[in-house]
């Protein structure tokens, strides 16, 4: 029987073939070897390093000292989506992230903008990661050895100041490009980290921020709170405006906790680690977080952060009057942002793999070299593509616009939990379930992201707009007519 359009569009794939589909590769399931520990490292991991060291100075231009608020307006975002994350990775036993959970639940077409906006989420925070490790790289060859990176390759070409675009021509910020390539020479070869090794890194990156904050708080000055909302309103930012503004960059550094979910066919007893896990990174991160913005915030009058390049790494040097600690930092930075910039490649291709092996994108993305393991084709075309933006494009616009896909994506999410309870009804196996009924915390979550995103910049909406005409027509010209769901089993 054909399927009309309008069935096309909504149909589901069910969570049993989702299951199936991720152990189709090697003919294996996925070893349940983490426990609690090592999974919140995990999601910690991901989430640190990330926008920490960079976005204080985009965001605090916005806000102010009010940035404070940002960050909790952003923790308590990411928090009422996870808790949503919590429950679809008991109900959906599946790799994939929010992809596989839409998919499941609200309908094929529905998960391929999902999958839209975490092609945007994870490619471009890999080339705004890049980017700022460039800065702490500088910062510590000058710190170091005494020698910093010619301006015109380390400066991008086009630069944006949320709504006019300069271009330079003549420069390229060449070290963010030699990042991606290390990175995919050993995603090529197959290379990953380990939980071990990725708990050590999380404590080095934790240890790092501590230090930050130790030395910043003998520096610390309650005038510089003062105001403590941005009162500048010549970009639309005073007040509560900046904060709402700010939120939504700040929100770049929360976006690795849905790695915890992604997990869970490898998590021992899920159903109590994996909610358990998304919270505890959640707190950690956030109490972390706001260590540093107050430590940041005291350290150094808001008006000096805006263009500050290696923000933390200067307010140290700033404080102490000495190289020392801003190297110490430094040198933290570039070890774990490389991770960072790794991790968040390899997961681009590995959505980009879900999607292909669906039907729904070229084949080319699903072709796994037989000996490494790694699908190569899709790895190259993917650290090409964040090569590129990161040596050509500026950070400012890319934090928001990494914040605008996330942010669509964690609103399908909250409202796939009303949907698969009532599609698996009450006596589906399940584990953890959100707390007050199917309604209240995915709607809370989905007015955060609404309240977050209404105060993103106007390019960032049409930017956004282009890339979702972009995939509607990849949908209606490819996907639907090669979707596997098309094949009757």
């Amino acid at each position: 029987m054909n399927l009309t359009l309008g069935q096309k569009l909504f149909r589901t794939k069910p969570a049993e073939r989702a299951h199936e589909d991720s152990h189709a590769h090697g003919g294996a399931g996925l070893n349940r070897t983490l426990g609690l520990f090592p999974l919140t490292m995990i999601g910690v991991g991901a989430t640190v390093g990330t926008g920490i060291f960079f976005t204080m100075v985009e965001a605090v231009p916005k806000a102010g000292p009010a940035v404070i608020l940002s960050f909790l307006i952003a923790a308590l975002t990411a928090g009422l989506t996870a808790l949503c994350y919590a429950e679809l990775a008991g109900r959906v036993p599946a790799s994939g992230s929010s992809y596989s959970f839409a998919y499941a639940t609200v309908g094929e077409f529905a998960a391929f903008i999902v999958a839209a906006c975490l092609l945007l989420e994870y490619g471009l925070a890999g080339s705004a990661v890049a980017i700022g490790w460039s800065d702490y790289l500088n910062n510590f060859l000058q710190n170091a050895f005494g020698w910093e990176i010619p301006a015109s390759l380390r400066s991008p070409m086009f630069v944006s100041d949320h709504s006019n675009l300069t271009i330079h021509s003549g420069n390229f910020n060449l070290p963010p490009v030699l990042l991606v390539i290390m990175c995919c020479i050993l995603l090529v070869r197959g290379t990953k980290e380990s939980a071990t090794t990725n708990a050590i890194m999380v404590v080095i990156k934790l240890a790092i921020l501590a230090f930050f904050a130790a030395i910043a708080f003998t520096g610390f000055d309650a005038n510089n709170f003062t105001p403590f909302f941005n009162t500048d309103n010549s970009k639309g930012f005073a007040g509560m405006a900046g904060v709402t503004a700010a939120a939504g960059t700040v929100f770049f550094s929360f976006i690795g906790l849905d790695t915890i979910a992604t997990a869970g066919e490898e998590v021992k007893d899920p159903r109590r680690n994996v909610p358990i896990g998304i919270l505890a990174a959640l707190i950690i991160v956030t109490v972390f977080y706001l260590l540093v913005a107050m430590a940041a915030m005291g350290a150094q009058p808001a008006h000096l952060f805006e263009g500050q390049q290696a923000g933390l790494s200067v307010i140290l040097q700033n404080v102490t009057g000495q190289a020392w600690p801003a190297l110490v930092l430094s040198a933290g930075a570039v070890i774990s942002v490389f991770s960072v910039t790794l991790v968040t490649i390899y997961g681009q291709t590995r959505i980009l793999y879900a999607i292909s092996r669906d039907g729904l994108i070229p084949k080319t993305f699903q072709k796994v070299n037989p000996r490494t393991g790694a699908p190569v084709s899709n790895t190259l075309i993917v650290c090409l593509v964040v090569g590129l933006v990161a040596g050509l494009v500026d950070a400012t616009f890319l934090w928001d616009m990494v914040s605008m896909g996330t942010l669509t994506a964690f609103i399908v999410v909250s409202i796939a939990v009303p949907v698969i309870r009532a599609k698996q009804g009450p006596g589906a196996e399940h584990g953890f379930k959100v707390p007050f009924g199917p309604y209240f915390i995915p709607g809370l979550s989905v007015l955060a992201c609404l309240y977050i995103m209404k105060d993103l910049p106007p390019a960032t909406y049409r930017v956004f707009i282009i890339w979702m005409v972009a995939a509607v027509a990849t949908y209606f010209l490819y996907s639907v007519r090669h979707s596997r769901l098309n094949r009757k089993n």
